[in-house]
């Protein structure tokens, strides 16, 4: 698929003009492709064999050309949307190194060193938990919803990739960055005095929450920050920022969700599993597992 899509955007930056300009700027598209059709087209053609050479050296490239245009779209504000597509190329590149090299995506290494799942020490009170919860709610918030989103919208404008919003879109972004927020506290503060934790991995709780907001869904704390996520981006009038907190619900639904849950399932056994039944992940059903509160 990669050497089949550097094809045809070969073949399009040659034959169109507004193509050329929106992925290369005022780059050599001649002196580019001299390098880029062996290095992109060519290995990635040969990967597809599961060489494994063909699949680094294509990785590699694709990584290379992706730095090099975002440099060179930030100094001179042109070729944003080639580094959009290196850079989406970038990461479909490193999957399919892991599936020529390992086999598999390796994603149990997102949970190794620091984010490796350990219950936090337990406290004869919930106020340490508390304190800590708030700590790592200004810590995470301001990274996530504020750096991150302000940095990717800053490269938005000066890579020349916005697109449009309607003129309501920021104070509907307000109102739901608001309600997720307070979902958010709400389901934080339910597991550090409930629970003898924190939500960070490294000091989970000690005691299977499904009060207060886990009632109704499984992770009430990830679907909040997923909506702040693409609440800031509607706020910013930013479709990257929202493209952010949708990738980043992908990851956590497909990649973080599954190990978190079986580790529950380890610590908590059939409680966790009768939960787990009782109470879908993201939609809430009708009936709450009332009987199951604690």
């Amino acid at each position: 698929m990669k050497a089949i899509a550097g094809f045809l955007w070969w073949a399009a930056v040659f034959l169109s003009p507004v193509v050329r300009e929106a992925t290369l700027g005022n780059l050599d598209p001649v002196a580019v492709a001299v390098f880029d059709i062996p290095l992109f087209v060519v290995a990635s053609a040969v990967a597809a064999f599961s060489v494994e050479a063909a699949a680094l050296v294509s990785a590699g490239w694709t990584g290379v050309v992706a730095v090099g245009l975002a440099v060179y779209a930030t100094i001179t504000a042109e070729a944003g949307w080639g580094v959009l597509s290196m850079g989406a190329a970038t990461a479909g590149s490193l999957i399919a190194l892991c599936l020529v090299l390992l086999g598999r995506v390796p994603t149990g290494w997102i949970i190794r060193g620091p984010f490796a799942f350990r219950p936090a020490i337990p406290r004869s009170t919930a106020v340490t938990h508390v304190v800590s919860t708030f700590g790592q709610i200004v810590l995470f918030w301001g990274f996530f919803l504020a750096v991150i989103p302000f940095t990717v919208a800053f490269l938005e404008q000066r890579w020349a990739v916005v697109l449009p919003f309607p003129s309501f879109a920021a104070p509907v972004g307000v109102a739901v960055l608001v309600l997720a927020s307070a979902l958010g506290i709400s389901s934080a503060v339910g597991m550090s005095t409930l629970g003898d934790g924190t939500p960070l991995p490294s000091a989970m709780p000690n005691q299977l929450v499904i009060a207060g907001p886990y009632r109704w869904i499984r992770n009430p704390m990830a679907a909040a920050g997923i909506l702040q996520g693409a609440a800031v981006g509607v706020i910013l009038q930013s479709w990257l920022v929202v493209a952010y907190a949708v990738a980043g619900s992908l990851v956590w639904n497909y990649v973080v969700r599954p190990l978190e849950e079986a580790d529950l399932e380890e610590r908590f056994g059939e409680e966790f599993r009768q939960y787990r039944d009782a109470v879908r992940c993201w939609v809430p059903r009708i009936s709450r597992a009332s009987s199951q509160e604690r």
